[in-house]
């Protein structure tokens, strides 16, 4: 029968019936000649009697039930090799569909009339009393053993997660939630404030994307040491262990290296990536538009010039130019028919000094003979023109335009992080392994991206935001020459699933792309973030903001401090109508002699309905660690457990990082330059070293940069 009104906070009057069918049963079958009963029909009567006290008896317990958990959740924990993985789905957690019938409820447990059933029991209560009374004492064993989680002590301490336990518990039968994988490419959001879950969370999804076989790219800003373990865990659970990269600033000698702007598609994405690390508001758009002008040209005659741009180089010509453009000049007269005989010509020219203007009189004298060469025989050439054009300008007025450039490039250059991200080609007994995104694409790696960005913030953000950009380029590349370009073979099409926690700290203007046209290339994103308004103030526009929100079509919400960042889930349910109940009295009397009653009572209950949100932005502030809200494939909402990954009994999880170090050192090779020749010993000692890599080759055996 179906009630008007759903009452589940009631006082379990089940019992009652229950309890006399029991005894009614129990009376016929001792004594069935007192209910003139003959024993063949005293039992059945008996077993139905039987049958309807179980009935009710189950009635009254899934009540009681219902009502302790609201109060009190058990634990969710999974070991490792527990956790569910499949081809078609992605597991989530333990939850169930979030519909009318929850709000209601939800609604219910906020009546006043109801906040006892809702605090812990007094047994609970004096329990914690007893702790803190013993706590120093020789009775201090009384507390450990209140505090044991053994399965029979009834007192034992609610799990640290906070929150009100109520909006999970107002459905006591929750199940599997998986959410079908085709909805990957739309991407994902994960909201939530610090120290609630959201790395557990990235652990779970990356733990599924690692045993399915995807490459695996992760960005981790802060350097969580159990999402490392994690990952090089499974990394080795699912026999990729020799696909594992680690790059960490933090840890230098140990981590691979990687040129953030050492392989595009196009020459001017260097230019680029570096500066959309630079302020580009006021005045500081026009110095960046001339910053992006320098470091192309840089990046234009060093790629002519058959070397790879990095970090380092572009560095190193930004302080001092004129090595470049004499090594550019020569390359590119040499190759002009026009230009026969130059070297004679620019040697027998004789220049005043006294002639020359301001900016060009400190300048080497080669140079300036060289440029007078060019001007004098009207030869042209872009490249040539853009450096000559940088080299006219006087040294001090050049200094205030790339006054924004050079200290970014100190950073990227100082110490061994340069070493990373400006790795030297021809250094061939460096043991570290080298790598790009398409390499690690072709041969289905598995990416630990560790970048200290509380050591250094900037540098960790110029490194992320150009690995970003990298992507991105290679997801066009992708686009361009089909699904298993730059592989040696034929091979099945690798899903790349990218991972970005606090990625409020990498976002730029190279994400709305990647986003918004990479699905087709296999990417499937996820990020993390505390705050909505973090991404705002990083990208420093709410309109690209609101894009890139537009391009995540899954949202998992964890425990929020935020209203706004709250409302980006709420806005997007449906109102319900929430139905409450008020009880009335009425008595009145009678003083007419002739009526037969004295005075007439009533006792009613009135429902009236109001239209309310399905959730509210204060219920996400209450939720406990570990649980968050999802709307999934078109707007489905579902509420969530996560399961803390256990890993006290996991073989596969290292101790510490120091144990990942000492196993990944041991499948290390030294390489020497006549090992190149022969082909034999790269990155590791698992893995076979030119049989595939053809980036690689194309680097440093055929000595070209890798954006040719």
């Amino acid at each position: 029968m179906a009630y008007p009104v759903e009452n589940l906070l009631r006082r379990p009057v089940e019992f009652v019936p229950a309890g006399m069918f029991f005894l009614a049963a129990l009376g016929i079958v001792l004594n069935p000649e007192m209910f003139l009963l003959p024993p063949v029909l005293a039992y059945l009567v008996a077993t139905v009697l039987m049958l309807v006290a179980g009935w009710r008896l189950a009635l009254g317990s899934r009540l009681l039930r219902y009502q302790a958990n609201l109060r009190r959740l058990p634990r969710y924990r999974l070991a490792a090799e527990a956790i569910p993985w499949s081809e078609q789905g992605l597991f989530l957690g333990m939850g169930f569909a979030w519909d009318r019938r929850h709000s209601q409820r939800l609604h219910d447990t906020r009546n006043p009339a109801y906040r006892e059933l809702l605090r812990p029991s007094w047994l609970y209560r004096a329990a914690r009393r007893l702790e803190r009374g013993v706590e120093g004492t020789g009775f201090g064993w009384l507390g450990r053993l209140t505090r044991s989680e053994a399965w029979w002590n009834v007192v034992a301490p609610l799990p640290p997660v906070g929150g009100d336990a109520a909006i999970h518990g107002v459905e006591p039968d929750e199940d599997a939630v998986w959410m079908d994988l085709g909805e990957r490419v739309g991407h994902m959001l994960v909201l939530g404030t610090t120290r609630v879950g959201k790395t557990r969370l990235a652990e779970l999804l990356i733990t599924q994307d690692i045993r399915r076989g995807d490459v695996v790219i992760v960005f981790d800003p802060k350097g969580d040491a159990d999402l490392l373990k994690r990952m090089y865990a499974e990394a080795r659970r699912a026999g990729r262990a020799g696909e594992f990269h680690f790059f960490h600033l933090g840890y230098p000698e140990l981590s691979a290296r990687y040129n953030p702007v050492g392989s595009f598609s196009r020459v001017t994405e260097v230019a680029t990536r570096i500066t959309n690390q630079l302020p580009k508001e006021g005045e500081g758009a026009n110095f960046a538009q001339f910053v992006w002008g320098f470091v192309n040209a840089m990046s234009k005659a060093m790629t002519a010039l058959g070397r790879t741009p990095s970090y380092q180089d572009i560095y190193r010509y930004a302080n001092d130019i004129e090595p470049l453009v004499l090594d550019y000049c020569r390359f590119w007269l040499d190759r002009d028919p026009r230009a026969a005989g130059w070297r004679d010509a620019v040697e027998a020219l004789e220049v005043e000094p006294k002639s020359l203007d301001r900016a060009m009189k400190n300048r080497d004298m080669e140079v300036v003979k060289l440029l007078e060469y060019i001007r004098a025989n009207d030869l042209h050439d872009d490249t040539a023109a853009s450096l000559m054009k940088i080299i006219s300008y006087e040294q001090s007025y050049f200094n205030k335009l790339v006054a924004s450039l050079i200290p970014l490039l100190e950073k990227l250059t100082t110490g061994k992080v340069a070493e990373l991200v400006s790795p030297d080609m021809n250094k061939l007994d460096d043991t570290r392994p080298l790598f790009d995104w398409m390499g690690v694409i072709n041969r289905g790696g598995i990416v630990y991206v560790g970048l200290d960005a509380l050591s250094d913030y900037e540098v960790a953000g110029a490194v992320g935001n150009s690995m970003f950009s990298d992507l991105t380029s290679t997801a066009g590349r992708i686009y361009k020459h089909g699904e298993t370009y730059g592989q040696s073979a034929p091979a099945p099409k690798r899903r790349i699933s990218i991972h970005a926690d606090e990625f409020n700290e990498l976002i730029g203007d190279e994400f709305i792309p990647l986003l918004n046209k990479a699905g087709g290339a296999g990417y499937q994103v996820t990020v993390y973030t505390q705050t909505w308004s973090d991404v705002e103030a990083r990208i420093g526009s709410r309109a690209k903001a609101q894009q890139i929100g537009g391009n995540l079509n899954t949202l998992i919400m964890l425990r929020v401090k935020n209203a706004d960042t709250a409302k980006i889930l709420t806005d997007q349910l449906d109102e319900v109508e929430l139905v409450t109940t008020m009880s009335a009295s009425q008595a009145s009397d009678s003083n007419d002699p002739l009526d037969f009653s004295d005075f007439t009572s009533r006792n009613e209950d009135r429902l009236s309905a109001r239209v309310a949100p399905m959730i509210s932005p204060a219920d996400l502030t209450r939720l406990p660690k570990g649980q968050a809200f999802a709307l999934i494939e078109g707007g489905r909402l579902y509420k969530l457990r996560l399961p803390l990954p256990d890993a006290e009994h996991d073989p596969m999880m290292p101790e510490d990082l120091e144990a990942v170090a000492e196993d990944m050192r041991g499948r290390y090779v030294r390489v020497t330059p006549g090992e190149f020749s022969q082909g034999t010993g790269w990155v590791t000692g698992e893995t076979p070293p030119f049989d595939g890599p053809d980036w690689l080759r194309h680097v440093v055996v055929e000595g070209k940069g890798s954006g040719f």
